[in-house]
């Protein structure tokens, strides 16, 4: 019995890839392969503290830099993660720019120290407004550039079609936007990197068992922490590409992922496969803009990011070699350093 349920655990955890493409693997999995990832949940800030969503729902926020800095770069992280994914771009940005540009970073809601939100509130429309009381409260004055990676470059798409005033280039706003391995829509047509007979069974299967686990919380909770040696294969395979990834970084990413509950993952799913915002894209025309994929993304191909390159032309396109979804932590570097141009770009003269 226990055997099955872990197979469960880890089979319900495969679906968080429809947003991110890993499954969580609890921190006892972490110390028994003894990967020291204390640098990783130790990140240091000037301030933090809490925003109330339009719908009271508690959003937790950390801030680097001077509040009266010139240009404002707000990240927002992907489907079961939390700020801490973005470590390298945050260390490596804040070194490089100083007080010139402060940093915000947050947790979506039902993610990290965010609060929970009611299973019908969570949805990527939501999420972009929960983004715009971001905005509101922590930047209500001058440019901000925003970076999403996955989830949250479609929260940054969400905002833009419910909030198009604020690229506008007369209201000097939003004067840059980052897309890091995100989609406009078609996320179910993904085949997660399963063989072809398994993709084809995935739209049906996927949805029932999440309607599953979602009633039998407590029961695929303890699944997960039975089936997390499978658990930590499946999302070396899914969330990275072929060549080798830091145990470190693995290992993080699964501790984000575990703090993850089963019936978040499943509230978020059926949202996560109708999000559509092809067309909002046209609200970022003339903006500096960059967008960035792994080549080996299984979760949001690199086929995605390139229909969003031929919708912004003027934006530049980076293709990391061998990258898969979470690339901004596979390949630091290579992420950092066009993100690093766009802001570059986007500081006022």
């Amino acid at each position: 019995m226990s055997r099955r349920v872990g197979v469960i655990g880890a089979i319900a955890g495969v679906v968080a890839a429809g947003g991110v493409g890993a499954v969580a693997v609890n921190r006892t999995v972490a110390r028994r392969r003894q990967v020291d990832i204390d640098p990783f949940l130790n990140q240091p800030y000037d301030r933090n503290g809490r925003v109330c969503a339009d719908d009271g729902v508690s959003l937790y926020y950390e801030e680097i830099g001077r509040v009266d800095a010139p240009l404002t770069v707000i990240m927002v992280h992907g489907f079961c993660l939390r700020l801490g994914e973005f470590y390298f771009q945050r260390r490596d940005l804040v070194a490089r720019f100083g007080d010139d540009v402060r940093f915000v970073l947050y947790d979506q809601r039902s993610h990290g120290r965010s609060e929970s939100s009611p299973s019908d509130a969570d949805s990527i429309d939501q999420l972009g407004r929960d983004l715009l009381a971001i905005i509101d409260a922590l930047a209500p004055s001058g440019p901000i550039t925003l970076i999403g990676h996955s989830m949250g470059g479609m929260t940054i798409m969400a905002l833009a079609d419910a909030e198009p005033q604020l690229f506008d280039s007369k209201s000097a706003r939003i004067v840059g936007v980052g897309l890091v391995s995100t989609s406009t829509g078609k996320i179910a047509s993904a085949t997660l990197g399963l063989p072809a007979a398994l993709a084809r069974l995935k739209g049906p299967i996927l949805p029932l068992l999440l309607r599953g686990a979602r009633s039998q919380v407590a029961l695929v909770e303890r699944g997960r922490a039975i089936g997390s040696d499978l658990a930590w294969a499946i999302t070396r395979r899914i969330s990275f590409g072929p060549g080798p990834v830091d145990p470190a970084v693995l290992e993080y990413l699964s501790t984000m992922l575990a703090s993850t509950r089963i019936d978040v993952i499943a509230d978020f799913y059926q949202t996560l496969l109708d999000h559509e915002k092809l067309g909002a894209l046209k609200v970022l025309t003339g903006l500096p803009a960059v967008i960035i994929c792994g080549d080996a993304d299984v979760m949001t191909p690199i086929e995605h990011s390139r229909a969003i390159a031929e919708a912004l032309p003027d934006a530049k396109f980076v293709a990391v070699p061998g990258g898969g979804h979470v690339v901004l932590m596979e390949f630091p570097d290579q992420v950092t350093e066009p993100l690093a141009g766009l802001i570059e770009a986007s500081r006022p003269a």
